[in-house]
């Protein structure tokens, strides 16, 4: 009887090691800023941008699995294909822009969390001499210590579950709004005009944290360090279908709790604590609490892969071991994670500045998508494994779609900046 028992968990535990990148992807994705997004989408236009949720998790699809199969096949990681196909400048300049999100991400995530947890302290506690300041250092200084001991992977476990929570929460709450609602489902999708007032930047930052360019770029890592072969691409596409089709339900379920809470109640979301009514209907007053977990989760384990991706995609240009004990990995860690402090000692609207870091993800999409579609078509590169008529026909779409959310996103910008 033992031996089949230790047979099973075996089995669990590999099932649960090929599912690795998918778990990473939807820890990424669904996050703060995808919480803040879809909140926001869904309190101010119930369901009606749901496409754009929908066709970033389709197209994604595509995207993981072209990323996944070129760093198969071709045994190198993205950012160094492109350095050794399309040149220096071009990579640097994609580096550079995914260097911008990221630090933006950061300001705007830890902005978010501050807040979130000021209000949890002011609603819940008598505690006076606490503010957003004390609070993000708190936090920053945790994830810094966190790296340089090293001892971080039972924290993003344990943030992972607090994360995991919320997303139940959420989707409990949606089933609960949709079955109370009272009223005819094409009342969650009220016609708005796309384009006018903030649709666009809150279309692009939707997308861009769904398809987010550096989430894809870690992709690639991650596929690598898995060390799977060409004997796992169909493992590797149940792993990219997994993650996107959670990924979609998730944000799906958070849209729907916010359209019946917010939208149908009128009431808008301006700051970070208006979101914490979303969850009201079924779990009340444990509302603020379960939703201040959730997002200190979510922020705080989307936080610590963001300080890492920086000095990993610098290796992945130059080639090198990704060795986080160089003084330069640990220098770029801390000053990124030191970022994180802007919005709480100058002020600003974290909720917005979080989702304009995400809105500038489509302005690098094109570029990735363009180049792969070449690398993917390259018989030096890919051998026998050429991609096909179907995936190129599945890539060009995307590279459409991409281009498309990159005139959203100049005009959302247009209309978001004064």
């Amino acid at each position: 009887m033992k031996p089949n028992n230790n047979s099973l968990l075996k089995k669990i535990q590999k099932k649960l090691k090929d599912f690795g990148p998918a778990f990473f992807i939807i820890g990424y994705v669904v996050g703060t800023g995808s919480v803040t997004s879809m909140v926001i989408s869904g309190a101010k236009y119930g369901l009606s941008l749901s496409w754009a949720l929908l066709l970033s998790c389709f197209f994604s699809y595509f995207l993981i699995i072209a990323i996944s199969k070129l760093t198969i096949v071709s045994g190198n990681t993205l950012m160094f294909n492109f350095k050794k196909t399309f040149g220096k400048f071009f990579t640097l300049f994609i580096i550079i822009a995914l260097l911008v999100s990221i630090v933006s991400s950061c300001i705007g995530v830890m902005g978010v969390v501050a807040e979130v947890t000021m209000e949890w302290i002011t609603v819940k506690t008598s505690i006076s001499f606490l503010n957003g300041p004390i609070v993000a250092i708190f936090f920053i200084g945790l994830l810094i210590s966190l790296f340089w001991t090293g001892k971080h992977e039972n924290f993003i476990k344990a943030m992972s579950i607090m994360v995991g929570f919320m997303a139940f929460a959420f989707i409990i709450t949606s089933i609960m709004v949709v079955n109370e609602a009272g009223t005819s489902l094409a009342a969650f999708f009220p016609q708005i005009a796309i384009g006018d007032d903030d649709t666009g930047i809150l279309i692009a930052g939707m997308v861009g944290t769904t398809m987010a360019g550096v989430c894809l770029a870690s992709r690639s890592i991650l596929v690598q360090e898995q060390g799977w072969t060409v004997e796992d691409l169909k493992t590797e596409n149940k792993d990219a279908m997994s993650s996107m089709v959670m990924t979609f339900l998730i944000s799906l379920a958070i849209m729907i709790s916010a359209t019946g809470t917010l939208y149908f109640q009128g009431i808008e979301v301006n700051d970070a604590t208006d979101m914490m009514n979303a969850l009201g209907p079924w779990v009340g007053n444990f509302a603020v609490t379960l939703f201040t977990l959730g997002i200190i989760g979510a922020g705080l384990s989307s936080i610590f892969p963001n300080l890492l991706l920086f000095p990993w995609l610098i290796a992945d240009y130059t080639g090198t071991e990704r060795d986080m004990k160089k003084p330069l990995y640990k220098f770029i860690v801390i000053l990124v994670a030191l970022s994180g402090l802007l919005v709480p000692f100058i002020g600003g609207k974290p909720v917005w500045i979080l989702i304009a870091s995400q809105a500038l993800s489509p302005f690098i999409m094109p570029l990735i998508t363009l180049f792969l579609i070449i690398l993917l078509n390259k018989k030096e590169i890919m051998k026998e494994h050429k991609i096909g008529f179907g995936l190129n026909l599945a890539l060009a779409a995307t590279f459409i779609f991409n281009c498309y959310m990159l005139y959203v996103a100049l005009k959302g910008f247009m209309n978001f900046i004064p």
